[in-house]
């Protein structure tokens, strides 16, 4: 079995899927810009490493079958602190991928759509509407997987990840949470898929109100076993009362610096 190289090891998801996958017999190589904060589990070794540095993200994944992106900045914030591993550091783990012949799969976000009303039920075909540089960057990060299959032929995933918590935590959670475990199985369905392509995921779990409908979840076989739901009695109430983050997918991202003069709403002017 080859190894297969997780970046963002350090991070919430990254432990939980470090131990997932080292549980089902998987060898790993975790990486970060910061050290690992658990025991390592069996078969798993760990470098600090900087997305910055293609020489370092290059020996990292020799050999490797699949490198699992969850590295670089995962929230909002400013553009120059976003760029260096989020647009640089992905064009490292695409190259080293190209070479290795190895798949990708990119943990991207709602937030690369978030500019989009609540009321609209999206495919995975929907157009990008970023709502934050990070948002901008992981549409990006779809974009450069695009490029890396139609031109190198590197098969690779995007999940656009919701609100991936333990439990979710406010209203718009109930339509975009995802559970640690419905996570957990996309991971091991798509590496055990035979053949990917490049494909898009609505990372969430099986919620009723969600906002997102067709992907290619079909190509790996992948059903998610939980819901939201459960929560909406004690969740219904949790909102704000910002305009922007409330007509809007992508909730909270949307509203730092936003200045539009007129009420988030669809108008005549936008592009379809």
């Amino acid at each position: 079995m080859q190894p297969i190289l997780l970046t963002g090891a350090s991070g919430a998801l990254g432990r939980m899927l470090a131990r997932e996958l080292a549980a089902q017999g998987h060898r790993l190589r975790l990486t970060d810009i910061v050290p690992f904060p658990d025991a390592l589990p069996e078969h798993a070794s760990f470098e600090a490493a900087d997305l910055n540095d293609g020489v370092t993200i290059a020996r990292l994944a020799e050999g490797v079958s699949h490198i699992l992106h969850f590295g670089g900045v995962s929230i909002d914030m400013q553009f120059e602190t976003v760029f260096g591993p989020n647009l640089r550091g992905l064009y490292h783990i695409y190259e080293a991928a190209r070479r290795e012949g190895a798949r990708v799969v990119f943990a991207s976000s709602n937030h690369s759509i978030g500019f989009h009303l609540r009321e609209t039920r999206l495919d995975a075909d929907c157009a990008f509407r970023p709502d934050s540089f990070y948002g901008l960057s992981k549409a990006y990060g779809e974009l450069m997987g695009r490029l890396y299959w139609d031109k190198h032929g590197v098969e690779n995933i995007n999940y656009r990840i919701g609100s991936c918590f333990p439990e979710p935590r406010d209203r718009r959670a109930l339509s975009t949470w995802l559970s640690y475990a419905d996570l957990a199985r996309l991971v091991r369905a798509t590496l055990a898929a035979p053949r990917l392509g490049h494909a898009v995921i609505w990372a969430c779990s099986a919620n009723p109100a969600g906002y997102w409908g067709e992907d290619h979840r079909d190509r790996i076989g992948w059903q998610p076993q939980d819901s939201a739901e459960a929560w909406r009695e004690q969740l219904d109430h949790i909102t704000t009362n910002d305009p922007a983050i409330e007509s809007h997918q992508g909730g909270p991202y949307c509203a730092p610096g936003y200045s539009r003069a007129a009420a988030p709403t669809a108008n005549a002017f936008d592009l379809p």
